[in-house]
């Protein structure tokens, strides 16, 4: 697999590796644009969104309709926000979330039960190969069981999930093994371990660094941009397993220059800023296994009961990822960082559950910055079109 290397003192690209064919559609100009002007006729009417804006406004509604508040998700095709709402005797919820531009839809399952149930598969059903989140789509818990879930390991899962009552969850069965994408692979190097890069960020202190996968960050400390090369970055922190996986790695060298971007091959794409996922939103994956990858997000503070623990905090999408993208980006066709690939089942063969760490919990978390944090989405919109990315299928 072709590799592009970024001069030296550019350090490791933000992500390295061919493009992969499937996925040229991210190639392509982005049409999607927010709507307004809206005729006061009309203000009821659902807005035209882009998945950033779709997220923005799902975090208002959350507070603004409180226990009323049902889960929401991007409906790609109508490019519009659906938010769930447990109708009651205050119909004013509904008027409130249409009059801010939102689908709404009357859902069984609130929120609080919904969480509530995925606490009951916490404490009752905490079995290594076995996922869960909250999939607003359905209004349900998607389970997720791989492979090593069998006998009476599936029995006291299946139990836990009809102890939730009718309605509540649903179990699928995946063909692969849960595990961590951490061996393979030739972004960033560390003894017998590769892995890819995520993002280049900003440390707290005001020297560069990167994000990686967690589970890198504590398979070693020093990590180098070659096989059997001399090492260019130390790990700073690390948290895996537990709540997320992710790492900062600063570079040794105080005067490296990390762009915020993006490696696809033979062009790069400006990363911007930092974005929370919204679940039916459009996401990219790039690696250094298998390129450039793209699927949607199906689900949002899913946990993973990996072999080595469990992780609670994750996204989870059905975007493919083989062993040596660990650690990779996630991202928006407009240049926003979203994730960082930590685990999954199946391969780019085949397809399979795919799990990442939210890029704005670990920027938080670690007290980083990512790209111009004052752009606007004038800003974000010029930089792709500047990129000047072409492509076709």
């Amino acid at each position: 697999m072709s590799h592009k290397r970024i001069p030296k003192r550019r350090a490791v690209m933000a992500v390295g590796g061919a493009v992969a064919l499937g996925a040229a559609a991210f190639l392509l100009p982005n049409a999607n644009a927010s709507q307004d002007g809206t005729p006061d006729g009309a203000a009821a009417a659902p807005k035209t969104l882009k998945a950033g804006d779709a997220s923005d406004l799902a975090s208002r509604l959350a507070g603004l309709l409180g226990d009323a508040f049902a889960g929401s998700y991007y409906d790609g095709h109508n490019k519009q926000l659906v938010v769930n709402v447990v109708p009651g005797d205050d119909n004013n919820v509904i008027v409130q979330a249409k009059k801010a531009g939102a689908a709404v839809r009357e859902v069984d399952n609130s929120m609080t039960e919904l969480e509530a149930g995925a606490r009951t598969l916490k404490s009752e059903a905490t079995i290594p190969g076995t996922s869960w989140a909250v999939d607003p789509r359905a209004n349900k818990i998607l389970v997720t069981a791989d492979s090593t879930v069998t006998g009476d390991k599936w029995n006291r899962l299946e139990s836990t999930v009809e102890s939730l009552g009718s309605g509540m969850a649903t179990i699928e069965k995946s063909a692969g093994t849960f595990r961590t994408f951490a061996s393979g692979g030739d972004a960033i190097f560390s003894g017998g371990a590769r892995c890819s890069l995520g993002f280049n960020v900003t440390a707290g202190d005001g020297s560069p660094a990167f994000l990686t996968a967690g589970h890198c960050g504590v398979a070693a400390e020093q990590w180098s941009d070659a096989q059997g090369g001399q090492p260019i970055a130390t790990v700073d922190q690390a948290v895996f397993p537990g709540e997320g996986d992710f790492a900062l790695v600063r570079y040794d060298d105080p005067a490296t220059v990390a762009p915020s971007e993006v490696n696809l091959g033979d062009q790069t794409l400006p990363i911007s800023g930092a974005a929370e996922a919204t679940v039916g939103q459009e996401v990219f994956r790039m690696g250094s296994t298998t390129g450039l990858a793209d699927g949607q997000v199906l689900g949002l503070n899913a946990t993973v009961n990996y072999p080595e623990g469990t992780v609670t905090g994750l996204i989870q999408t059905n975007v493919c990822a083989e062993p040596g993208d660990s650690g990779g980006s996630m991202f928006t066709r407009d240049g926003l960082a979203v994730g960082l690939t930590s685990g999954g089942s199946g391969d780019c063969t085949s397809g399979g559950e795919t799990f990442f760490q939210p890029v704005t919990t670990a920027l938080a978390a670690v007290g980083a910055t990512l790209g111009d944090t004052g752009a606007g989405d004038g800003a974000e919109q010029g930089a792709q079109e500047d990129s000047g990315l072409t492509g076709t299928h």
